[in-house]
């Protein structure tokens, strides 16, 4: 029998209109296609025809119908409210800019994030490919503008972090100045996958060899140890803002100082918090593996992109920052043996912990680090020690279980690291507790969150947020092609 609905909320979160119908639950002929919390049609940002096939190809024959809704709103919320895409017909050239959700700005990390679900799918559909084309050609430009920046304008219009006293200066381009490595990661990781789905190698452009080579620059002068460095050098970062919170401004202007060890220095993590210590492991090992990757892409003879004096740079610099993770970012556990330490600073100090922003110790698989036996024994031991009572941000409680952040409350449990930790995990009971978790953790509004409380859902952060909401489109759809039993009738 269809569901009564007992009661209609209409909810408008920034330029969502979302529409929930609340019933006895979600019963067996709910249709999540057409009964979902989407904008309507008129009002998304960006179509995908191939996104919507999926949609009505997998979300009706899940066995949940609950997590089939999610997927339906989740999957195309990067494009359905966050996209703003154009076309030059003169140039034939592509532009997109992508909001990360509440905040109206455009973050490095939070775009490719975002738009990575939909990579193996550009293919197949032209206008979703020249989407994420136009996406790395905008990054592109914002790293010539200011490499060391973590979020960006549409246009020149200023930041509220206008005041903040940083080197270099704020640009009116600029949302906020933050030097966070894994921006620079991400950058490259995104540019990557796009040509190993797509095979297009026409993103090769003057623009984008002059940016990876400036990435390439920024990574390296951060490998020197702080005592090295000057106000007086070219690529020479400081930052401070007058505030309340520790956490959003770093110590002397140039935070703690790190000594040389083949791993770069970050100022601020993925949460957009200060470092406690300067080398932060996940981020380096993310550069590592993207550089390998890019490697791949410029030493290929035969492609647009092919530059030998890039090539063995990053070859090498990938080399040395993956020796500097194992040999200087690890610590012994006296429970869970060798791990990977948060962060270090290259002196022999180490701060052990895990937060839920990605990259973290849990994503370590996700951006194809793990290759080794040693290293999966390490990670291994580190997955062990960050979904333990030993890391200081991992919290339980009657409303699940799950990695939390600085960057939010105390007992406040992150979306993001549920599904990190399904994406990497090989047992079907932990991902079936994960979903589990998620499901019953949305406080009845179908999307996923940045935090909630650890005994009350309802106590959430940020109603929108697109990055979050992709990873669970991504996690369903993996599991459709690798673990199909979990989620079909």
């Amino acid at each position: 029998k269809p569901i009564v609905p007992i009661l209609v909320i209409i909810l408008m979160c920034n330029n969502m209109l979302l529409v929930k119908t609340l019933g006895e639950g979600v019963g067996p002929n709910h249709d999540p296609v057409n009964l979902n919390n989407r904008p309507t049609a008129s009002k998304r940002t960006f179509r995908s025809e191939y996104v919507e096939q999926l949609i009505e190809q997998i979300a009706p024959n899940m066995k949940d119908e609950a997590l089939a809704l999610m997927f339906v709103d989740c999957f195309p919320n990067t494009l359905d409210t966050t996209v703003n895409f154009t076309h030059n017909t003169k140039t034939d050239e592509y532009d997109t800019f992508i909001i990360t959700g509440d905040i109206p700005a455009m973050w490095l990390r939070d775009s490719s994030g975002q738009v990575q679900v939909y990579l193996p799918y550009a293919s197949k559909d032209a206008q979703l490919k020249n989407m994420i084309k136009g996406l790395i050609a905008r990054q592109m430009k914002q790293i010539k503008i200011d490499a060391y920046a973590n979020a960006f304008n549409n246009a020149p219009t200023g930041s509220p972090h206008d005041s903040d006293e940083r080197h270099p200066k704020m640009s009116p381009m600029l949302w906020e100045g933050k030097y966070e490595l894994d921006s620079l990661a991400w950058v490259m990781w995104l540019s990557s996958k796009y040509i190993e789905h797509t095979h297009d190698y026409t993103i090769c452009t003057n623009e984008w060899f002059s940016s990876i080579q400036k990435i390439v620059d920024v990574i390296v002068y951060q490998q020197k140890s702080t005592e090295d460095t000057s106000n007086k050098d070219d690529l020479y970062y400081s930052f401070g803002r007058e505030t309340t919170s520790q956490i959003d401004t770093l110590v002397n202007y140039h935070g703690v100082p790190g000594r040389t060890c083949g791993l770069s220095k970050g100022y601020f993590r993925p949460s957009d918090d200060a470092h406690r210590l300067p080398f932060q492991v996940a981020s380096n090992a993310m550069v590592a593996s993207s550089l390998e990757k890019i490697a791949k892409i410029v030493n290929n003879k035969e492609k647009e992109c092919y530059n030998t004096k890039l090539g063995s740079q990053v070859s090498n610099l990938a080399l040395l920052i993956k020796s500097g993770v194992e040999n200087y970012g690890t610590n012994n556990h006296r429970l869970y043996g060798e791990i990977y330490a948060y962060e270090v600073d290259g002196y022999g100090s180490s701060y052990l912990m895990d937060d839920a922003t990605v990259p973290n110790l849990i994503s370590l698989p996700y951006f194809e680090y793990i290759q080794t036996s040693k290293q999966k024994e390490i990670y291994e031991h580190t997955r062990k020690f960050t979904l333990s009572s030993y890391n200081a941000y991992y919290f339980n409680g009657t409303a699940g279980d799950g990695i939390g952040s600085p960057h939010t409350d105390f007992n406040q449990i992150w979306h993001m690291g549920i599904l990190m930790r399904a994406l990497t995990s090989n047992d079907d009971a932990e991902i079936e507790h994960c979903l589990e978790i998620l499901k019953s953790s949305t406080a009845d509004l179908w999307f996923m969150h940045e935090s909630f409380d650890k005994n009350n859902p309802k106590q959430f952060t940020r109603s929108w947020f697109a990055w979050a909401n992709s990873l669970f489109g991504e996690l369903i759809l993996k599991l459709h092609s690798e673990r199909p039993h979990l989620i079909y009738k």
